[in-house]
């Protein structure tokens, strides 16, 4: 059965150009739908898409709960200094003054009464310590291991 049989118009024999452009434009489409074939396939793909959807979801509730607790914090120290009396608040300044100023003296004490060498010592020692923060924050936490496992084991 062809087309004259059916009353229509014969349909015009494509040129080669035409039938390239068709067959370019049936690869694009069957290339886009193997990738999206294939993108359903990735299982691990997907798993990553979601997990790094939920990790952002989540920063974003937490951003928004840690301003809702600042906003908390801060509305409930206003209240409290509100509710407080002047006299209170008055008497906990002084304390907090006295308490620093205390603090001063026996640290100037403590300097004055320091020989020189030990204090240049402990300088050098304070500075050598800032350096080296991780190896001894490591022997630290090795030597509180060690202690804890020591007690455990004389209790047994």
């Amino acid at each position: 059965m062809n087309d004259r049989s059916r009353g229509d118009q014969p349909t015009p024999t494509p040129t080669p150009e035409e039938l390239r452009e068709q067959v370019e434009h049936t690869r694009d489409d069957l290339g886009r739908t193997v990738e999206a074939l294939a993108a359903k396939a990735d299982v691990k793909a997907q798993v990553k898409e979601k997990t790094a959807a939920a990790k952002s979801q989540a920063a974003e509730k937490a951003a928004q709960v840690t301003d809702q607790i600042r906003e908390k914090a801060t509305q409930a120290a206003h209240l409290v200094k509100d509710k407080t009396p002047d006299p209170v608040l008055d008497k906990a300044a002084q304390a907090a003054a006295q308490v620093r100023e205390t603090a001063a003296q026996a640290g100037q004490f403590a300097a004055d009464k320091t020989p020189d060498p030990l204090l240049d010592r402990a300088g050098q020692a304070a500075t050598a310590a800032r350096a080296n923060r991780t190896p001894l924050i490591a022997a630290g936490a090795a030597l509180v291991v060690f202690l804890l496992v020591r007690r455990s084991r004389g209790r047994k």
